[in-house]
């Protein structure tokens, strides 16, 4: 589980395809690298993955952790290329703060930026979810974009706002996001799960 606080951004130092349609994604971060431990979880760009392999280059820690075929259909990961920025988060430890809202880290579905306005410190998203997704998003409820815990500001069928304050502009890659970019979208644990008991009765 994860809570939706980026802790760094990564930046994709590697692709390396392997068998069956996997492919080895090779992440520099500036965590600890005796703090990462292999078949740790960390959400890349709001996806689970785990770790599979660590080193350090040039002073700087890694991560490498593999994606399936599944997992780069349906996710941003697929185009994933070296010097990718991408949202990092470490696994939720019992005890740490819930800062943002609970987060799986599997992913439901690619958002698209629809437009983006610049205010004066902040900046609004207008984006689109997939249609089977976006009757699961309400007005003042959360999403995850690329990892990224918001509170949805307005909902319009198939479209969602969100405000991005000045420290999340800093701190994720949200703040170099433009119309046409694809992010990826989890929907709020909760509205999934109501969303299924509804479907059963």
């Amino acid at each position: 589980m994860f809570t939706g606080i980026i802790t760094d951004i990564g930046e994709v130092l590697a692709v390396t395809p392997r068998a069956e349609g996997l492919r080895r994604l090779t992440i520099g971060c500036a965590y600890d690298r005796a703090s990462i431990e292999l078949g740790a979880s960390i959400a890349c760009a709001g996806i689970c993955l785990t770790v599979v392999e660590v080193g350090d280059r040039d002073g700087r820690a890694w991560f490498a952790v593999d994606a399936a075929a599944e997992t780069l259909a349906v996710t941003t990961a697929g185009s994933w290329r070296e010097g990718t920025p991408i949202n990092l988060e470490r696994a939720l430890r019992i005890g740490d703060e819930l800062g943002g809202h609970l987060v799986s880290g599997h992913v439901d579905g690619i958002a698209q930026v629809l437009a983006r306005e610049d205010l004066s410190d902040m900046v609004r998203l207008t984006l689109a979810a997939p249609a089977p997704l976006a009757r699961l998003i309400a007005p003042k409820g959360s999403v995850a974009l690329d990892g990224t815990a918001l509170t949805v500001n307005e909902v319009d069928a198939n479209r969602f706002g969100v405000l991005i304050i000045p420290h999340t502009l800093q701190a994720t890659t949200l703040g170099g996001n433009r119309q046409g970019d694809a992010l990826n979208l989890e929907v709020d644990l909760m509205a999934r799960y109501v969303a299924r008991l509804m479907e059963t009765h």
